[in-house]
């Protein structure tokens, strides 16, 4: 969440970044006209509250010296009353600035460059070679019919559009990339966890999803349960209303979940295949640190899901996001995208991000450096998105009579 005494303090730095992320000039004036009645506001009632113990001291003063209390225990009680009415107002006033701030987008780091859309994001690097081919090479989907590997028709059947049903070689190489991601993770200093699949509101809160993208959540009817987006909700929220101590940080930590997700903004886009699906497998990163840590951090992470890349043979660039397409809780991005020779394009495979402490601000996540508690940095990135993966390798090693063969590392997970 945007840091609202930062707001107060300095509205002008923190609205010129908001803008630069394409945030409403309308909401900003609102916030802070809201932040700076609410600050006002306490103001008032802390005046109050000063004048009410400086009379509750002369209080027993009074009686000693058999003075007459009567005019001073109005005068007390009248303070109380308006105390009371004043940390209403407060109240009130900061559940308003709070409901706003939560739909109000993390602010850039300085070093992110302007643009509008993915069309202005940056390329920094191209890793590895692509692949040469005597022959046309197809896309996944026409593969996985072609060897009844990917089958969309019976996918649709047991639930609906954007499903998937697989068997054989790509179920097994599903299963395969899964075991891979997670060992090659952890040999990195990530922990494995298994987390449930599902959230509470409050979790969802913690990492963003929550108020602002409810609309792309699968809700269970009649619970406090979403299935979740990604295993990112999970893995950051584990340390939730926690401190830690800071002698424990880094916090590395890695899981495999399913992860659902409504595709609610993507009507029309990447209808075929398995680019954009409901339910997709996907291995997560996640990182908690101290401020001073998640620099290098997210540099470890970036290198982490390229090297896996890599160990695969496959080339990929990796992208830093403009402005415009920065995510809702990200300070930062770098995407990384894999070469698809049947599409003919790099699509994006994953994406590693950190938050600083924007995240840690709604979950309240939180170490202890001496006597201080100090809001933690979080970060978190995909590695890699495993149904993409699978997409990757099938048009990467796609052999001329429709076959696939096998990267090396994968052979002994299968």
């Amino acid at each position: 969440m945007v840091d609202i005494k930062l707001l107060q303090r300095d509205y002008d730095t923190v609205a010129a970044k908001l803008t630069r992320k394409g945030v409403d000039a309308a909401l900003l004036e609102s916030l802070k006209s809201l932040a700076q009645e609410a600050k006002a506001k306490r103001q008032t009632m802390e005046e109050v509250t000063a004048q009410q113990n400086q009379l509750s001291k002369e209080f027993g003063r009074y009686k000693k010296e058999g003075l007459d209390i009567a005019p001073l225990q109005a005068n007390i009680n009248e303070l109380k009353n308006q105390k009371q009415a004043l940390e209403e107002e407060v109240r009130v006033l900061e559940e308003k600035l709070e409901a706003i701030a939560l739909g109000v987008p993390n602010l850039p780091d300085d070093n992110v460059p302007d643009g509008k859309d993915e069309e202005e994001n940056v390329v920094l690097e191209v890793v590895g070679e692509k692949p040469n081919f005597a022959f046309e090479p197809k896309e996944h989907w026409d593969l996985g019919e072609a060897n009844g590997s990917l089958d969309f028709v019976r996918g649709v059947k047991l639930s609906k559009s954007r499903f998937v049903a697989m068997s054989g070689q790509a179920a097994r190489l599903e299963r395969a990339l899964i075991n891979y991601m997670l060992d090659f993770n952890r040999e990195r200093g990530f922990n494995e966890w298994y987390v449930p699949f599902m959230a509470n509101a409050n979790t969802l809160q913690g990492t963003g999803q929550l108020p602002k993208f409810e609309e792309d959540l699968f809700k269970i009817e009649g619970e406090d349960l979403y299935l979740i987006p990604t295993a990112e909700v999970q893995l950051t929220n584990l340390y939730n209303d926690e401190i830690i101590p800071s002698e424990e940080l880094p916090l590395l930590l890695t899981s495999y979940t399913p992860c659902f997700r409504k595709e609610a903004g993507s009507a029309g886009r990447d209808t075929r295949g398995l680019i954009r699906q409901h339910q997709f497998d996907k291995v997560e990163m996640v990182a908690i640190t101290s401020q001073e840590q998640s620099e290098a951090v997210f540099e470890k992470m970036v290198s982490c899901a390229s090297d896996l890349l890599t160990s695969l043979g496959l080339c990929h660039q990796k992208v830093q996001l403009c402005t415009g397409d920065l995510g809702f809780s990200a300070a930062v991005t770098i995407d990384l995208e894999v070469w698809l020779p049947g599409q003919n394009k790099f699509r994006e495979i994953s994406s590693i991000s950190n938050t600083r402490d924007f995240q840690a601000r709604r979950a309240k996540i939180r170490y202890k450096e001496g006597k201080k508690n100090i809001l933690a940095h979080t970060l978190n990135g995909s590695s890699l998105a495993v149904g993409r993966t699978l997409v990757a390798i099938m048009e990467n090693y796609q052999q001329e009579d429709g076959s696939i063969a096998i990267p090396d590392v994968l052979k002994k997970y299968l």
